[in-house]
């Protein structure tokens, strides 16, 4: 029993909580390290600078492959909702319709004249796919390109922001999967109008 006191209280790892592993660490005399405290962040969504517009973009699929859709929300530096789109995808994986998601913002974006743009994904795979087009699936690749080649005549930032900020575009994403075609809101849709400010 003291080798295993000693070899026990020389470890930095923490106890579960359980009361089966308190009362096991007692009887060897096992000092208990309580779990540490976790971390909290703070997940708010931030409006883009004057003249900006911000657009969160979010995918959805139900199974891998299975029914997919993009979506995304533009804002400008007052909150304002002033568009949002959805689309239906068919059959595709949860990377495809995040990728989908940001090339459709793009291509909307530039179409609108949107020059300043800030897109916020919850996907790090596609933060990262800016940097690294090669994670981009092939059939994806040829629009991508030209995506990124679009973003170089604009003032482009892309950013990450955890899923909880991002609750209105995962909304839209999921009712672009009862969408029959492409769909653009010039006013925000019941389902997030709350959830705008």
């Amino acid at each position: 029993i003291s080798k295993t006191a000693l070899a026990g209280n020389s470890t930095k790892k923490t106890a579960s909580g359980s009361l089966t592993e308190f009362a096991i660490f007692k009887t060897f005399s096992v000092k208990i390290l309580p779990p540490k405290a976790p971390n909290i962040i703070e997940v708010l969504w931030q409006p883009p600078l004057n003249l900006w517009v911000k657009c969160n973009i979010d995918g959805a699929a139900k199974g891998y492959p299975g029914l997919a859709a993009c979506a995304g929300l533009f804002r400008d530096n007052s909150g304002d909702f002033i568009g949002g789109f959805a689309k239906n995808l068919g059959l595709a994986s949860s990377l495809f319709a995040e990728l989908m998601g940001a090339i459709l913002a793009i291509e909307i974006a530039q179409n609108k004249g949107w020059n300043n743009m800030w897109l916020e994904t919850d996907s790090k795979l596609v933060q990262l796919a800016f940097k690294s087009p090669s994670l981009v699936p092939w059939m994806l690749n040829n629009r991508w390109q030209n995506c990124l080649h679009k973003v170089r005549s604009m003032n482009f930032i892309v950013t990450h922001l955890y899923r909880e900020g991002n609750s209105c575009a995962d909304t839209l994403a999921n009712l672009g999967l009862n969408l029959d075609a492409f769909c653009w809101w010039d006013v925000p849709p019941p389902q997030i109008a709350a959830d705008l400010h």
